[in-house]
């Protein structure tokens, strides 16, 4: 899924007990289903240095840095009012939270990903993630537990994956995180920011 860096807001927060940030560029709905996924920015500097770096590992799927609340997931384009009105209520029940990322980390062998890892915030991640796949739309059967972690390598060969691995290993960046996105896919573009969710109401 694309990720959230480097992304400027659009618009202004609409009133009431949620608020959210609807974007210009969301990707429109296509045909009878959609694809959509959110995840947490990484603001820059490090958002863009990150982004380049996975880039320069030779990967492919080169998106902007983002951690994961939701990765991928179908639903049926009639059901994408009910969603965000979901996450609306997601966003509003949970408050702003710092955010640390600090060195590297790998799931190696069970699957070729190096990443920056996750050290203070891990908690609000996975409370966020399990409030938004409680949703019946969103609810999706995952091959491993969700574990909060920005990928800057993804199926390249095993020396690049060994490069970013030592090359991150000092990588420190603290900040807040005040929303989480949401991203769709048409099949006919890339993924696009949608709207953002502002947390805490």
């Amino acid at each position: 899924m694309a990720g959230a860096g480097g992304y400027g807001r659009d618009g202004s927060a609409a009133g009431g007990v949620a608020r959210s940030v609807e974007r210009r560029d969301g990707a429109p709905e296509a045909g009878d289903t959609i694809q959509i996924g959110i995840a947490v920015d990484i603001p820059e500097p490090w958002g863009g240095m990150l982004t380049r770096r996975r880039a320069e590992a030779g990967d492919a799927l080169v998106v902007p840095a983002h951690v994961t609340l939701l990765g991928p997931t179908e639903i049926p384009s009639a059901a994408l009012p009910a969603v965000e009105r979901h996450l609306a209520a997601v966003a509003a029940a949970h408050l702003p939270f710092t955010l640390h990322l600090r060195g590297t980390g790998t799931f190696r062998p069970v699957t070729q990903v190096v990443f920056v890892a996750v050290a203070a915030g891990i908690s609000e991640c996975e409370l966020l993630a399990a409030a938004i796949n409680a949703a019946p739309e969103l609810h999706r059967e995952t091959r491993f537990p969700y574990h909060p972690h920005v990928t800057v390598a993804q199926d390249v060969a095993p020396e690049a994956l060994d490069r970013v691995y030592e090359d991150l290993a000092d990588f420190s960046a603290m900040f807040e995180v005040g929303s989480f996105t949401l991203f769709s896919h048409s099949g006919a573009t890339r993924w696009q920011p949608r709207r953002d969710f502002l947390l805490g109401g």
